[in-house]
């Protein structure tokens, strides 16, 4: 297949095109390179993929004749939209860039894929998107109460797919991702960083939070087999949830980045984030179906990252 990363450049986007190119598909991708968080890291991710032959094409979603010109040319099988301003904290700060990006940028992508005649999308959306809902949280109940704009940027998006004319639109909540070459605004990568800077984590809810942390091996894992589906299938419109399938409480966490740094972290407790909810757990029976099987747990999750992070940053 010739598949397009949007975000290809991101962390999850990174993963997955080695993934995908390992099993011998053509692989493409774009991102616009945002300054959210360190430029330099994305375009290290891109420098390893154009090593493979996997080349991140400069290009932003909110410019919509390059993003038509750039679809015409390459032609793809199916894309794989991840391109997104992420963080559920940010959001409250500048919504507007939520909208722009996450809202139109999608919007700018859905009438191009029509323009072009690309007939199968995979997006990505959130677990966010299903907050106050019963747990574990079934891709079939209603959507949650939104929370924060990236929250309501995509649940807007799962709307934008299900109406549109393109044929068949797979969307994936996402639970919590974490691994190597994560992004510096999650938990882990700013834990790590601050306790080995000897600095203070901020523990929200006075560290009385629960996550389905999902390592990023298992995220492709699930990604690739909603890819064949959708390869396979025409005429549909679903939605999965891709979670590791069970809950850490926060603290517990904490512990395992202390162990695998042999350092205890100073740590502040603070009320919750307004942005925030107090508690993820993701019900996978339907992706299973499908094959999935998630295989990281959260120690060697969290293990893996951290011996990245040494090495990436040069940590004794």
């Amino acid at each position: 297949m010739k598949i397009c990363i949007t975000g290809g450049a991101g962390f999850i986007g990174f993963h997955l095109a080695q993934k995908l190119h390992n099993e011998g598909h053509k692989v493409f991708g774009f991102d616009n390179f945002n300054s959210y968080y360190d430029v330099d890291l994305k375009r290290k991710r891109a420098e390893i993929l154009e090593s493979l032959g996997i080349h991140i094409e400069p290009l932003d979603l909110r410019v919509r004749s390059k993003l038509i010109e750039y679809l015409d040319q390459i032609r793809p099988d199916v894309i794989m939209h991840l391109a997104a301003m992420a963080g559920v904290r940010h959001s409250m700060d500048d919504p507007t860039a939520y909208v722009d990006n996450n809202i139109l940028g999608t919007h700018n992508l859905i009438e191009a894929c029509g323009l072009v005649g690309i007939e199968k999308v995979v997006y990505a959306s959130t677990s966010c998107v299903m907050a106050g809902n019963p747990l574990p949280w079934n891709e079939e109940e209603k959507l949650g109460v939104a929370k924060n704009p990236y929250g309501y940027s995509k649940a807007t998006n799962e709307a934008q797919f299900i109406s549109s004319k393109i044929d068949s639109t797979i969307g994936l909540r996402f639970f919590t991702v974490y691994g190597p070459w994560g992004r510096p605004d999650m938990a882990l990568f700013d834990f790590t960083k601050s306790i080995i800077e000897e600095k203070p984590i901020k523990l929200f809810n006075n560290g009385d939070m629960v996550r389905d942390f999902t390592y990023v091996d298992d995220i492709v894992q699930g990604v690739g087999l909603v890819i064949d589906r959708i390869n396979e299938k025409s005429d549909i419109n679903e939605i999965y949830n891709i979670g590791y399938g069970q809950q850490v409480q926060l603290m517990e966490f904490v512990k395992h980045i202390e162990q695998n740094l042999d350092r205890e972290a100073i740590k502040e407790y603070v009320p919750m984030h307004p942005a925030d909810t107090h508690k993820t757990w993701s019900d996978t029976t339907k992706i299973k179906q499908l094959g999935y099987s998630p295989k990281t747990p959260i120690g060697r999750g969290v293990y893996e990252f951290v011996q990245w992070y040494k090495d990436y940053y040069h940590v004794n």
